[in-house]
């Protein structure tokens, strides 16, 4: 490149000059260097015989022994005093003089001292010169290298330019086509989703139509589900309430008939529909009373005190076992026997000791001795001991008072309840009269009906929370 060229000739010559300045300068090359110093020892050896000399002056040489040579010698010492006057200032030239000469020496001495030093930093220079001329002429010859480097990428890139731009040219043509050919796919695809589109849209309306008249069937069939169990709700309270009124239209002429005691109950309210809606549908109880046959079966003389509505009377029937049922309040057993089943209105107390001992050979009584006086259930158990015969199954349905849910919510339910019976005096009383193998079952879990029961601990909730009501089922022994 024409720049880097003009570059490096301007080093070059740059170079050459310092090389000639160097030359010019010290033109015997390394010898210019070597300074030959001044030798000092002609000097020094003159200033000593100097010396010697001054130092005899005024004194007298001496000569052999004898009396001429003494008297000779006594001459010059006196000579020697006298003129001693004479000669004093040329002997403190002669002192001045080799003082001067040991100064001119020392002198000297420094001087050499200086141009030996002078010579060491000369070459010193030199050396830092001829260094630098080294570094410079290999920097030279870098950059000559980088030149000719520079000179090669410069041939090359103008030969890659070259063919970069034919593969350009090349490259934008078929990158245009490219675009060409994607703008095209993209109309046809464009116009494939349209159709698409058109046609999921035709289909969900399609859908929707079809799911909007099945939803318009469902409601119907729901509605039409919800008339029949309206109706069949309306029909039955229609048939409760003719019923209400067959049983008072038939119970009449029973009350004019009925040998019942005087001190029959008689509540304010009807007695159907209070055990309709306090304890439930017919088919709830009658399901709950599965439990009670295996212990009746092969009993044929079996009578149902407070049967109530009749539940096990009909368990029994279907059974095919004999069951007799006693209750006190007319609406009950009008309902029993327009049911067809067996039951008369009497008071179970008198009932039970206008019989013979040993008649029955199974008593059900379920939700009656919590209604009882304390003395009245001894009593009655006492009488069940005496009319029931060996082998004889009794069966005792009743709120359980280990239950605390039950005094919450179903024991005060009823107005005519006295006090809850526990099991474990009911147990005694049964044992005090006779009986044995006594079975108690506990029934009907409070979480059942209390959900909120279930959060409490499994101990705790099994001993104060347990079944809403217990059976007891003893044996005549």
């Amino acid at each position: 490149m024409p720049a880097e060229s003009q570059k490096l000739a301007e080093l070059e010559r740059a170079l050459a000059e310092i090389r000639d300045r160097v030359q010019v300068r010290y033109p015997q090359g390394k010898a210019a260097f070597e300074v030959q110093l001044a030798d000092l020892m002609p000097l020094v050896r003159a200033r000593d015989a100097a010396e010697s000399k001054v130092a005899s002056i005024g004194t007298v040489n001496p000569r052999p022994a004898g009396f001429v040579n003494n008297i000779v010698q006594r001459w010059k010492r006196f000579l020697s005093r006298v003129l001693d006057w004479h000669v004093r200032e040329q002997v403190e030239f002669n002192r001045g003089a080799i003082n001067c000469v040991n100064a001119a020496i020392e002198s000297l001495n420094d001087l050499n001292r200086a141009v030996k030093d002078l010579a060491e930093r000369s070459a010193a220079e030199q050396q830092d010169i001829r260094n630098d001329l080294a570094q410079a002429t290999t920097q030279m010859d870098q950059l000559r290298d980088e030149a000719r480097e520079l000179t090669d990428i410069r041939v090359h890139w103008q030969e890659w330019r070259k063919e970069w731009e034919r593969k350009l040219s090349i490259n934008e043509v078929q990158f245009l086509r490219s675009v060409a050919d994607l703008q095209a796919a993209f109309n046809h695809r464009a116009t494939l989703m349209e159709g698409t589109f058109r046609d999921i849209a035709k289909s969900q309306h399609t859908a929707f139509e079809g799911a909007l008249n099945q939803s318009t069937n469902d409601l119907q069939q729901k509605l039409w589900a919800d008339l029949n169990r309206i109706r069949t709700e309306y029909e039955e309270l229609i048939h409760y309430e003719l019923r209400k009124v067959r049983q008072r239209a038939f119970l009449a002429p029973a009350a004019v008939a009925s040998s019942a005691p005087s001190q029959q109950q008689e509540e304010d309210y009807d007695v159907l529909h209070f055990a309709e809606k306090f304890r439930g549908r017919e088919d709830h109880i009658s399901a709950g009373l599965d439990r009670y046959l295996p212990y009746f079966k092969g009993h044929n003389n079996v009578i149902d005190l407070g049967c109530g509505r009749g539940e096990f009377l009909h368990k029994m029937r279907d059974a095919g076992l004999t069951a007799h049922g006693i209750d006190l309040h007319d609406e009950s057993i009008a309902h029993c026997l327009s049911l067809g089943l067996t039951a008369e209105k009497v008071d179970m107390f008198a009932y039970l000791e206008s019989q013979a001992d040993g008649t029955f050979d199974g008593v059900f009584c379920s939700q009656v001795i919590e209604h009882l006086k304390p003395q009245d259930l001894q009593k009655l158990i006492k009488l069940l001991a005496a009319k029931t015969s060996k082998g004889a199954v009794v069966a005792f349905e009743t709120p359980n008072p280990e239950c605390l849910a039950i005094f919450a919510t179903h024991f005060y339910l009823d107005p005519t309840h006295v006090r809850p019976v526990p099991s474990a005096l009911l147990t005694f009383y049964l044992e005090e009269a006779g009986f044995g193998r006594i079975e108690i079952i506990r029934l009907s879990p409070a979480v059942e009906s209390m959900p909120s029961v279930g959060s409490l601990p499994a101990d705790f909730r099994d001993a104060f929370f347990g079944g809403l009501d217990y059976a007891a089922i003893a044996r005549k022994l």
